[in-house]
């Protein structure tokens, strides 16, 4: 899978995203990471992209047309019009089966926003999904953007080095993931439970998935509230 994220802080991306597991994935050749900086293509000999908002306006706007030039760049080395998101708290909140949805793409551009936000004429133009990583604001879109390729990422095939921790993880089943214990046994007077050292499968499956019920329940009752219906509707 190949990523392309229109920035105007590429070595701020790429320097977060290239370590640990995304690093390794792409040194290993399953995914590939790429930062158009968005400046490379302003026709000002300053490189300035942002100007003022028509009727007025704390800020500045970043301009459509080096946006433009940015993303037809990356088309053209494509050979067609790619995917292309948009990271703005104006999108749908990001959740685990939209990174799935995600993998699937074999190129995917990742439009950064910065400033006051961005001409809206460019985003009708090239943008075919608004994405938020929740209901807050951020000064730039690169840190959205690193969020969703760390997500995606562990969706691609290879990417995790054991298979089965991609599908045991929190959200898979629409719950929250179990609690977890490593050595020793017992650590500061709290005891790993019982059942997790029996041996018996499925006496621990069973207190896993009952964990992980009580824990949504008490923790998200937003997300439990939405496992009912559709367990209602099942």
């Amino acid at each position: 899978m190949k990523f392309y994220i229109l920035t105007l802080f590429p070595e701020m991306v790429l320097t977060g995203l290239r370590t640990s597991i995304i690093g390794r994935a792409e040194e290993a050749g399953l995914l590939s990471l790429e930062a158009v900086n968005i400046r490379d293509f302003s026709a000002n000999k300053h490189h300035k992209v942002d100007d003022y908002p028509y009727g007025g306006g704390a800020g500045m706007l970043m301009q459509a047309q080096p946006v433009y030039d940015a993303f037809c760049s990356v088309a053209a080395q494509i050979g067609r019009k790619p995917r292309c998101v948009y990271l703005t708290p104006q999108g749908r909140v990001f959740e685990q089966a939209m990174a799935k949805e995600l993998a699937g793409e074999e190129e995917l551009v990742l439009l950064c926003g910065h400033y006051e936000g961005m001409d809206e004429r460019v985003l009708d133009e090239i943008v075919t999904d608004f994405i938020s990583i929740g209901d807050y604001v951020l000064t730039g879109g690169e840190l959205p953007a690193m969020v969703l390729v760390d997500a995606v990422s562990r969706m691609v095939p290879g990417v995790l080095t054991n298979e089965e921790s991609g599908s045991s993880e929190s959200f898979e089943d629409g719950l929250l993931e179990y609690p977890q214990y490593s050595r020793p046994e017992e650590w500061r007077g709290k005891k790993v439970p019982p059942v997790l050292l029996s041996g018996h499968h499925k006496n621990i499956e069973s207190w896993r998935r009952e964990q992980s019920l009580q824990r949504t329940r008490e923790r998200r009752p937003d997300l439990w509230e939405r496992y009912l219906q559709k367990f209602s509707k099942e």
